[in-house]
């Protein structure tokens, strides 16, 4: 009964994929406007303010994000101005979107809630522990940022599909199973869909894509690979008996195989204050 189950509604959602009829999140109006503005060459720092302080939680969260250990400049941005001159063009585009992620489903049954509510933390804990890491790798924090936040992104239509599906919501095996097997492909489509960057795009195709080894130099991925798997030091679930040594990622950004010696250091708060930031 349970093969049927899953086979039944993995089918479904693989054929509303292929003939485009599958309901997948959209950006919200304001992260488009924004990435309008950005886009613009004749457009001001102050036309940006102007939108983004339309949302007002988006607002605070930005100057809290700027703020963070690791962006924090020598005098504190107090003011939404202050944040965008200080981050850069790029930077707020990536991080708007990324603080905007939360706005894109708001569950409608207790058992959703739940699921968006673990989708939530753990995309957040993975989001600030990779802009840790692209630090510390030299590499861009707010595309590690936004590609830590976005790589279950695939979860999402499911869970929003779930919504209409009593077989999903009755057995929670089967909802765990599809989007094991589903959220890489989905979270692929979604951001081809929404234009996102190839390197983003990767993310959400390769992060669970052990023996990815695409450049000889650390990227994107490995970043999200290797938070992903910290993420899940001391927590049930199956990646988290996952071999460490045997990863590319983890040679490629001099960090640590063995498991039994891992603690992530966040001496000066910088992790803790992302998530925070993002959680809101």
């Amino acid at each position: 009964m349970y093969e049927q189950v899953k086979e039944k509604i993995l089918n479904a959602i693989i054929e509303d994929l292929e003939n485009d009829t599958l309901v997948l999140p959209s950006l919200p109006e304001v992260a488009l406007k924004v990435k309008n503005i950005i886009d613009d060459p004749n457009a001001t720092s102050t036309q940006l303010a102007e939108v983004i302080s339309s949302d007002a939680a988006l607002a605070t969260r930005l100057i809290q994000l700027a703020n963070s250990p690791l962006l924090r400049g020598a005098k504190r941005a107090d003011s939404l101005n202050m944040a965008i001159t200080r981050m850069g063009n790029s930077m707020v585009k990536n991080c708007v979107h990324s603080l905007l992620v939360k706005q894109m489903f708001q569950p409608r049954t207790k058992e959703t809630e739940r699921r968006f509510q673990l989708f939530w933390e753990h995309s957040t804990e993975v989001a600030a522990i990779s802009f840790s890491l692209a630090a510390m790798a030299k590499l861009r924090p707010d595309e590690a940022l936004l590609a830590g936040l976005i790589h279950d992104i695939g979860a999402l239509p499911i869970i929003m599909r779930a919504e209409n599906t009593p077989e999903l919501l009755e057995n929670e095996q089967v909802f765990d199973d599809i989007i094991e097997e589903m959220h890489t492909r989905l979270g692929k489509e979604i951001l081809r869909r929404w234009d996102f960057p190839s390197e983003i795009v990767a993310v959400a195709a390769e992060h669970e894509n052990m023996t990815c080894n695409m450049s000889p130099k650390a990227n994107l991925i490995d970043v999200v690979t290797v938070a992903n798997l910290q993420s899940y030091v001391g927590k049930n679930h199956r990646l988290s008996e996952t071999d460490w040594s045997e990863i590319p990622a983890f040679a490629k950004l001099n960090i640590t195989t063995n498991y039994d010696d891992f603690e992530f250091e966040d001496e000066d708060g910088s992790i803790n204050d992302v998530q925070q930031a993002l959680r809101g």
